[in-house]
């Protein structure tokens, strides 16, 4: 389902997320930059997910680091569009951590190679690896027993 003019809004895909078990957005921005696939986790969700982000099917951690994941790229896209605004001198270091951050996450994270086989625990470390541009202080969505056990374990890998 395509939206007229990428408004989310129009009564079409508006209706349709509430017969379908979930919605993926993909992002031009990440298409022209030839991130592959071009999805956006904000705006995306599944009806499932709740479903599968128990311990029989992933980890303990997951659902608190797909949230700090979620926000922290949500914060480090309105740093970025500041800084073009503002620019780059007038933005703090902990701005400048989540400038990094969302430049990482979106060539790390979101882009996959065509063959690419990255099972959900490589994407959970991976997530934690990216969290490390990150003040500790701003992971307010995991669990400091899960910071221990995962980021610092990342870390010292």
């Amino acid at each position: 389902l395509t939206m007229p003019e990428d408004d989310v809004t129009h009564p079409i895909p508006d209706l349709t997320g509430y017969i379908t078990e979930g919605q993926i957005r993909l992002d031009r921005g990440l298409n022209q930059k030839g991130i592959y696939p071009p999805v956006i986790p904000m705006g995306s969700l599944s009806r499932l997910k709740p479903g599968v982000q128990n311990e029989k099917s992933t980890r303990e951690d997951h659902k608190g680091l797909d949230n700090q994941l979620t926000a922290a790229y949500a914060r480090g896209v309105e740093v970025r569009e500041l800084a073009v605004i503002l620019g780059e001198s007038s933005l703090s270091e902990t701005d400048k951590a989540y400038l990094k951050f969302a430049q990482r996450f979106e060539d790390e994270f979101i882009r996959q190679g065509t063959f690419e086989n990255r099972s959900i625990f490589d994407a959970l470390d991976l997530g934690w690896s990216l969290l490390t541009e990150l003040p500790e202080s701003e992971l307010k969505r995991v669990k400091p027993e899960h910071i221990e056990k995962y980021m610092h374990h990342v870390v010292h890998s």
